[in-house]
Protein backbone atom coordinates (compact mmCIF):
# COMPACT_ATOMS: atom_id res chain seq x y z
CA UNK A 1 0.00 0.00 0.00
CA UNK A 2 2.86 2.28 -0.34
CA UNK A 3 3.77 4.21 -3.58
CA UNK A 4 2.66 7.86 -4.78
CA UNK A 5 -0.80 7.80 -2.78
CA UNK A 6 -0.41 9.22 0.75
CA UNK A 7 -1.35 8.37 3.50
CA UNK A 8 -4.36 9.99 4.17
CA UNK A 9 -5.56 9.06 0.68
CA UNK A 10 -5.16 4.99 2.02
CA UNK A 11 -6.63 5.59 5.32
CA UNK A 12 -9.76 7.00 3.42
CA UNK A 13 -9.84 4.01 0.78
CA UNK A 14 -8.90 1.68 4.05
CA UNK A 15 -12.60 3.19 5.99
CA UNK A 16 -14.54 2.86 2.33
CA UNK A 17 -13.43 -0.55 1.79
CA UNK A 18 -13.04 -2.13 5.20
CA UNK A 19 -14.73 0.66 8.31
CA UNK A 20 -12.93 2.11 11.01
CA UNK A 21 -11.69 -1.32 13.00
CA UNK A 22 -7.96 -1.36 13.74
CA UNK A 23 -6.80 -4.29 15.35
CA UNK A 24 -3.83 -4.56 17.52
CA UNK A 25 -0.44 -6.48 17.33
CA UNK A 26 0.13 -7.19 20.94
CA UNK A 27 1.69 -10.28 21.73
CA UNK A 28 2.33 -10.11 25.49
CA UNK A 29 2.69 -13.14 27.55
CA UNK A 30 -0.78 -13.46 28.89
CA UNK A 31 -2.06 -13.54 25.13
CA UNK A 32 0.57 -15.77 23.90
CA UNK A 33 -0.72 -18.06 26.75
CA UNK A 34 -3.95 -17.86 26.45
CA UNK A 35 -3.06 -18.76 22.71
CA UNK A 36 -1.36 -21.54 23.28
CA UNK A 37 2.10 -20.38 21.84
CA UNK A 38 5.89 -19.58 23.21
CA UNK A 39 6.57 -16.82 25.11
CA UNK A 40 9.46 -16.19 22.59
CA UNK A 41 9.96 -14.72 19.07
CA UNK A 42 8.84 -17.61 17.94
CA UNK A 43 5.82 -17.64 18.98
CA UNK A 44 5.54 -13.50 18.83
CA UNK A 45 5.79 -14.00 14.99
CA UNK A 46 3.13 -17.48 14.73
CA UNK A 47 0.50 -14.48 17.24
CA UNK A 48 1.39 -11.91 14.47
CA UNK A 49 1.13 -13.90 11.64
CA UNK A 50 -1.89 -15.22 12.72
CA UNK A 51 -3.74 -11.76 13.33
CA UNK A 52 -2.40 -10.83 10.04
CA UNK A 53 -4.18 -13.84 8.54
CA UNK A 54 -7.63 -13.44 10.16
CA UNK A 55 -7.66 -9.32 9.33
CA UNK A 56 -6.36 -9.89 5.74
CA UNK A 57 -9.70 -8.84 3.73
CA UNK A 58 -11.91 -8.36 6.61
CA UNK A 59 -10.66 -5.15 8.23
CA UNK A 60 -8.11 -2.86 6.44
CA UNK A 61 -5.56 -1.64 9.53
CA UNK A 62 -3.52 -3.36 11.80
CA UNK A 63 -1.44 -2.15 14.51
CA UNK A 64 1.75 -3.88 15.92
CA UNK A 65 3.12 -3.17 19.12
CA UNK A 66 6.63 -2.75 18.66
CA UNK A 67 7.44 -3.53 22.58
CA UNK A 68 6.40 -7.08 22.35
CA UNK A 69 8.95 -7.58 19.53
CA UNK A 70 11.99 -5.51 20.97
CA UNK A 71 11.93 -7.69 24.30
CA UNK A 72 13.02 -10.48 22.15
CA UNK A 73 16.36 -8.42 20.72
CA UNK A 74 17.41 -9.49 17.28
CA UNK A 75 15.27 -12.50 16.82
CA UNK A 76 12.29 -10.33 18.00
CA UNK A 77 12.92 -7.95 15.23
CA UNK A 78 13.16 -10.68 12.71
CA UNK A 79 10.44 -11.61 13.46
CA UNK A 80 8.18 -8.28 13.28
CA UNK A 81 9.78 -8.14 9.61
CA UNK A 82 7.64 -10.96 8.79
CA UNK A 83 4.79 -10.11 10.52
CA UNK A 84 5.13 -6.58 8.91
CA UNK A 85 5.68 -8.56 5.08
CA UNK A 86 3.07 -10.64 5.66
CA UNK A 87 0.54 -7.11 6.65
CA UNK A 88 2.18 -5.39 3.86
CA UNK A 89 1.29 -8.17 1.05
CA UNK A 90 -2.16 -8.63 2.57
CA UNK A 91 -2.73 -4.89 1.55
CA UNK A 92 -3.35 -3.90 5.27
CA UNK A 93 -2.79 -0.41 6.61
CA UNK A 94 -0.12 -0.48 8.57
CA UNK A 95 0.14 1.81 11.61
CA UNK A 96 3.60 1.04 14.01
CA UNK A 97 3.12 1.31 17.09
CA UNK A 98 6.73 2.76 18.54
CA UNK A 99 6.48 6.22 20.13
CA UNK A 100 9.40 7.39 19.49
CA UNK A 101 10.71 10.72 20.45
CA UNK A 102 14.26 12.67 19.81
CA UNK A 103 15.88 14.90 18.59
CA UNK A 104 17.98 16.06 15.28
CA UNK A 105 19.36 13.61 12.97
CA UNK A 106 18.15 10.67 15.68
CA UNK A 107 14.44 11.02 15.40
CA UNK A 108 15.35 11.66 11.88
CA UNK A 109 16.97 8.45 11.96
CA UNK A 110 13.43 6.80 13.59
CA UNK A 111 11.73 7.93 10.89
CA UNK A 112 13.53 6.68 7.98
CA UNK A 113 13.83 3.52 9.60
CA UNK A 114 10.48 2.94 9.74
CA UNK A 115 8.81 4.99 6.94
CA UNK A 116 11.33 4.34 4.13
CA UNK A 117 9.82 2.38 1.05
CA UNK A 118 11.37 -0.90 0.76
CA UNK A 119 13.12 -0.77 4.48
CA UNK A 120 13.32 -3.86 6.18
CA UNK A 121 10.49 -2.34 9.14
CA UNK A 122 8.32 -0.61 6.49
CA UNK A 123 5.24 0.47 8.17
CA UNK A 124 2.55 2.88 6.83
CA UNK A 125 2.98 5.21 9.84
CA UNK A 126 3.94 5.07 13.19
CA UNK A 127 3.23 6.85 16.30
CA UNK A 128 5.15 9.50 18.01
CA UNK A 129 5.91 10.90 21.44
CA UNK A 130 6.09 14.79 21.35
CA UNK A 131 7.03 15.82 24.52
CA UNK A 132 11.06 16.64 23.54
CA UNK A 133 9.00 19.62 21.87
CA UNK A 134 6.66 19.08 18.44
CA UNK A 135 8.77 21.32 16.76
CA UNK A 136 11.19 18.21 17.40
CA UNK A 137 9.82 16.13 15.18
CA UNK A 138 9.75 17.99 11.99
CA UNK A 139 12.57 15.80 10.82
CA UNK A 140 10.21 12.76 10.82
CA UNK A 141 7.12 14.65 9.58
CA UNK A 142 9.63 15.56 6.54
CA UNK A 143 10.09 11.90 5.73
CA UNK A 144 6.71 10.96 6.26
CA UNK A 145 5.37 13.32 3.74
CA UNK A 146 7.94 12.58 0.96
CA UNK A 147 7.48 8.88 1.69
CA UNK A 148 3.74 8.86 1.37
CA UNK A 149 3.80 8.06 4.89
CA UNK A 150 1.99 9.53 8.21
CA UNK A 151 2.27 9.74 11.90
CA UNK A 152 0.10 9.60 15.05
CA UNK A 153 1.54 12.04 17.83
CA UNK A 154 0.23 11.94 21.05
CA UNK A 155 -2.23 14.15 22.16
CA UNK A 156 -4.96 13.06 24.71
CA UNK A 157 -4.17 9.49 26.39
CA UNK A 158 -6.15 7.79 28.49
CA UNK A 159 -3.47 6.68 31.36
CA UNK A 160 -4.18 8.44 33.98
CA UNK A 161 -1.06 9.16 35.20
CA UNK A 162 -0.65 11.29 31.59
CA UNK A 163 -3.67 13.16 32.79
CA UNK A 164 -1.95 15.93 34.84
CA UNK A 165 0.93 16.51 31.60
CA UNK A 166 -1.47 16.79 28.87
CA UNK A 167 -3.95 19.13 30.94
CA UNK A 168 -1.32 21.70 31.59
CA UNK A 169 -1.55 24.75 30.08
CA UNK A 170 1.63 26.29 27.76
CA UNK A 171 3.47 29.87 29.36
CA UNK A 172 5.69 30.28 26.74
CA UNK A 173 4.67 29.25 22.85
CA UNK A 174 3.09 30.44 19.82
CA UNK A 175 0.41 28.57 21.38
CA UNK A 176 0.38 30.38 24.90
CA UNK A 177 -2.52 29.69 27.02
CA UNK A 178 -3.64 26.18 25.43
CA UNK A 179 -3.37 22.90 26.98
CA UNK A 180 -0.34 20.45 25.90
CA UNK A 181 -3.13 18.14 24.70
CA UNK A 182 -4.88 21.30 22.84
CA UNK A 183 -1.48 22.33 21.44
CA UNK A 184 -0.29 19.67 20.12
CA UNK A 185 -4.20 18.79 18.30
CA UNK A 186 -3.63 22.32 17.01
CA UNK A 187 -0.25 21.58 15.47
CA UNK A 188 -1.25 18.66 13.65
CA UNK A 189 -4.12 20.25 12.14
CA UNK A 190 -2.15 23.13 11.16
CA UNK A 191 0.72 20.67 9.65
CA UNK A 192 -2.13 18.99 7.64
CA UNK A 193 -3.34 22.49 6.70
CA UNK A 194 -0.22 24.12 4.83
CA UNK A 195 0.72 21.03 2.81
CA UNK A 196 0.87 22.60 -1.00
CA UNK A 197 -1.95 19.77 -1.65
CA UNK A 198 -4.07 20.40 1.09
CA UNK A 199 -6.76 21.86 -0.70
CA UNK A 200 -7.43 18.39 -1.87
CA UNK A 201 -7.00 15.89 0.34
CA UNK A 202 -9.95 14.48 2.06
CA UNK A 203 -8.05 13.50 5.04
CA UNK A 204 -4.37 14.50 5.83
CA UNK A 205 -1.40 12.65 6.12
CA UNK A 206 -0.57 13.73 10.05
CA UNK A 207 -2.85 12.53 12.75
CA UNK A 208 -2.88 12.52 16.65
CA UNK A 209 -3.71 9.88 19.59
CA UNK A 210 -6.58 10.52 21.50
CA UNK A 211 -8.09 7.69 23.92
CA UNK A 212 -11.94 7.04 23.33
CA UNK A 213 -12.18 7.32 27.12
CA UNK A 214 -10.79 10.47 27.54
CA UNK A 215 -13.42 13.98 28.18
CA UNK A 216 -11.56 16.31 25.57
CA UNK A 217 -13.06 18.99 27.07
CA UNK A 218 -11.38 18.77 30.19
CA UNK A 219 -7.95 18.28 27.62
CA UNK A 220 -8.66 21.28 26.37
CA UNK A 221 -9.48 20.06 22.96
CA UNK A 222 -12.42 21.69 21.24
CA UNK A 223 -14.40 18.97 19.47
CA UNK A 224 -17.09 21.43 18.64
CA UNK A 225 -14.91 22.95 15.93
CA UNK A 226 -12.75 20.90 13.33
CA UNK A 227 -9.77 22.10 12.17
CA UNK A 228 -9.11 24.09 9.06
CA UNK A 229 -7.63 21.70 6.01
CA UNK A 230 -8.38 17.83 5.06
CA UNK A 231 -10.02 15.84 7.81
CA UNK A 232 -6.93 14.89 10.60
CA UNK A 233 -6.63 11.13 11.56
CA UNK A 234 -6.91 10.17 15.25
CA UNK A 235 -6.22 6.82 16.52
CA UNK A 236 -8.25 6.14 19.12
CA UNK A 237 -8.04 3.38 21.64
CA UNK A 238 -9.75 2.90 24.73
CA UNK A 239 -13.15 0.81 22.71
CA UNK A 240 -13.92 -2.45 23.24
CA UNK A 241 -11.78 -3.77 26.37
CA UNK A 242 -11.95 -0.27 28.06
CA UNK A 243 -15.02 0.48 27.71
CA UNK A 244 -15.80 2.91 24.47
CA UNK A 245 -18.73 1.36 22.41
CA UNK A 246 -18.38 2.29 18.91
CA UNK A 247 -22.25 4.13 18.79
CA UNK A 248 -21.23 6.80 20.60
CA UNK A 249 -17.84 7.60 18.59
CA UNK A 250 -19.51 11.23 17.63
CA UNK A 251 -20.51 12.07 21.06
CA UNK A 252 -16.96 11.21 22.18
CA UNK A 253 -15.18 13.34 19.48
CA UNK A 254 -17.57 15.64 18.04
CA UNK A 255 -16.00 17.33 15.22
CA UNK A 256 -13.19 14.90 15.19
CA UNK A 257 -15.36 11.65 15.10
CA UNK A 258 -15.03 11.43 11.06
CA UNK A 259 -11.29 10.62 11.32
CA UNK A 260 -11.62 8.39 14.05
CA UNK A 261 -9.95 4.99 13.78
CA UNK A 262 -11.08 2.78 16.02
CA UNK A 263 -8.14 1.08 18.09
CA UNK A 264 -9.23 -2.71 19.60
CA UNK A 265 -7.02 -5.44 20.85
CA UNK A 266 -7.60 -7.07 23.74
CA UNK A 267 -11.37 -6.95 23.26
CA UNK A 268 -10.67 -8.95 20.09
CA UNK A 269 -7.57 -11.29 20.70
CA UNK A 270 -8.77 -12.46 23.94
CA UNK A 271 -11.03 -14.33 21.32
CA UNK A 272 -8.16 -16.85 20.75
CA UNK A 273 -5.95 -18.38 17.98
CA UNK A 274 -9.44 -19.87 16.95
CA UNK A 275 -11.61 -17.45 17.58
CA UNK A 276 -9.54 -14.42 16.59
CA UNK A 277 -10.95 -14.51 12.81
CA UNK A 278 -14.47 -14.52 13.50
CA UNK A 279 -14.28 -11.84 16.27
CA UNK A 280 -12.39 -9.59 13.88
CA UNK A 281 -15.69 -9.82 11.44
CA UNK A 282 -18.16 -9.51 14.04
CA UNK A 283 -16.02 -6.33 15.62
CA UNK A 284 -16.61 -4.88 11.74
CA UNK A 285 -20.32 -5.81 11.28
CA UNK A 286 -20.55 -4.10 14.34
CA UNK A 287 -18.89 -1.07 13.64
CA UNK A 288 -20.43 -0.67 10.44
CA UNK A 289 -24.68 -0.52 11.90
CA UNK A 290 -22.52 2.20 14.15
CA UNK A 291 -21.27 4.00 11.38
CA UNK A 292 -22.55 6.90 8.97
Amino acid sequence: MTGATSFGDRLAGAFRTSGRLCVGIDPHEELLDHWGLDVSAVGAREFGLRVVEAAAGVCGIVKPQVAFYERFGAAGYSALERVLAEARDAGLLIIGDVKRGDIGSSVAAYGAAWLTPGAPLEVDSITLSPYLGLGSLEGVLGVAEASGKGVFVLAATSNPEASALQRSVLQQSSQAGATVAGAMTAGIAAWNASQPDAATREYGAMGVVIGATVNLREQGIDSNTEPAGPTMPVLAPGFGFQGAQPKDRKSIFGAYARGVIVSESRSVLGAGRDGVADEIKRRVDELGSADD
